[in-house]
């Protein structure tokens, strides 16, 4: 059985937010991310439940791109008092390991589950490390989210190819002086 911990719930958010955040989501890809994640069985996924996630991903990607820890903090407050529940446990009758939900139920809209989940777990991220647990990237023309919960300096890219163009960008602007 899947394991649900803050690490890898918020790991699930980021993918399915930089999803989310494309030009044209679709249900097919949203479905991916989440079958990668442990869902499992009929989803019942829609064009509008990837609506309303994609709107959820933009709140979402406000917290990762926030300034610093209090902001972030901030964004993911508000976020809880509009739209979370009373932390319950669940396994959703025994095909999983036991774990938090702050949505309404386990038959939660789509979007109110993800925008819910996300924020608990970057949450506690946010309590665990005492900063955003992300960024947004700093490519020019790209901004993706992504999560960053590991010791050492932050992350300024979502990949290395990102951090390569701009290296190699910066190179040739060196050169060509």
């Amino acid at each position: 059985m899947k394991v649900y911990s803050a690490k890898a719930m918020a790991v699930r958010a980021v993918e399915l937010c930089v999803a989310l955040l494309d030009e044209r989501p679709s249900v097919a890809s949203v479905t991916r991310i989440l079958r990668e994640h442990g869902e499992t069985g009929e989803l019942g996924l829609g064009e509008d439940d990837v609506a309303a996630m994609r709107a959820a991903a933009a709140r979402l990607r406000d917290v990762l791109g926030a300034a610093d820890a209090g902001e972030a903090a901030a964004l993911l407050n508000r976020i809880l008092a509009e739209s979370a529940r009373p932390p319950r446990l669940t396994s959703h009758a025994g095909s999983t390991t036991w774990h938090l939900h702050v949505d309404s139920g386990d038959d939660a809209p789509w979007g109110e589950w993800f925008l819910t989940s996300s924020a608990m777990a970057l949450a506690v991220l946010v309590a665990d490390h005492q900063r955003v647990p992300g960024g947004l990237c700093a490519s020019s023309g790209c901004g993706r989210p992504f999560l960053d919960v590991g010791g050492g300096s932050p992350r300024r890219y979502c990949s290395t190819r990102c951090a390569t163009r701009e290296r190699v960008a910066a190179h040739r602007s060196r050169t060509t002086r």
